[in-house]
C-alpha cells in the first residue's frame, strides 16, 4: 500500500515522496540507511526509486514484496499517464496546458532540491564528503563528462576515503 500511495502522489519523480514514506512517515528505514541503499540504486540499471521498492519489498516481504512493491508503485501512474496521453494528445497545443506543464516542470525541480537537500543533512562527517558533491556537480553539470565515469570514480574515491577512515580507527 506503501508505495501506492508513493506512486500516485507525483509526477516528473517520486522520490521525494519515497523518502518521506520510507524515513519520515513509516521509519522503515533511517535517513542513513536510506542514502546508502539510494546510493546502491543509481548504480543498477532502472529507474532509482524501483529499484529501491525492490529492495524494500524484498526486505520485508521477500519475493512477493519485490514484486508486489514495484508493482504497486507502478500501476496506478501507468494508468494515469495514458489517461494524461489522450488528454494532452486533444489539448496540449493549448498555450494554457503549455503554462501548467512548465509550473509543473518547476515544482517538480524544488521537490528534487528539498529532497538533496535532506539526504544531504542526513550525511554524517558532511565536511569529510562535501568535495565529493562539488566534484561531481563540476563533472557533471559543468565539464559534461560521461555520468558512469563520474560515478566509477566517485565510488573508487569514496570507497578509498573510506577504507582509510576505517583503518585508521
Amino acid at each position: 500500500m506503501g508505495f501506492s500511495t508513493v506512486g500516485l502522489s507525483g509526477f516528473g519523480g517520486v522520490l521525494p515522496f519515497a523518502r518521506r514514506m520510507l524515513v519520515e512517515e513509516r521509519r522503515w528505514m533511517s535517513p542513513e540507511e536510506f542514502n546508502a541503499q539510494l546510493g546502491l540504486c543509481q548504480f543498477l540499471p532502472g529507474p532509482n526509486v524501483v529499484n529501491l521498492a525492490v529492495i524494500v519489498g524484498k526486505r520485508y516481504q521477500g519475493l512477493a514484496g519485490a514484486i508486489v512493491a514495484p508493482v504497486g508503485l507502478l500501476a496506478g501512474p501507468v494508468a494515469v499517464v495514458l489517461l494524461l496521453a489522450l488528454l494532452y494528445d486533444a489539448y496540449g497545443s493549448l498555450p494554457l496546458v503549455q503554462s501548467m506543464l512548465r509550473g509543473i516542470a518547476a515544482v517538480g525541480a524544488g521537490l528534487l532540491f528539498a529532497m538533496a537537500w535532506r539526504m544531504g543533512m542526513a550525511i554524517k562527517d558532511k565536511l569529510a564528503f562535501l568535495p565529493f558533491t562539488v566534484m561531481v556537480v563540476a563533472a557533471i553539470a559543468w565539464l559534461r563528462w560521461p555520468m558512469l565515469w563520474v560515478m566509477l570514480s566517485g565510488l573508487a574515491l569514496s570507497g578509498g576515503l573510506a577504507f582509510w577512515r576505517l583503518g585508521r580507527r
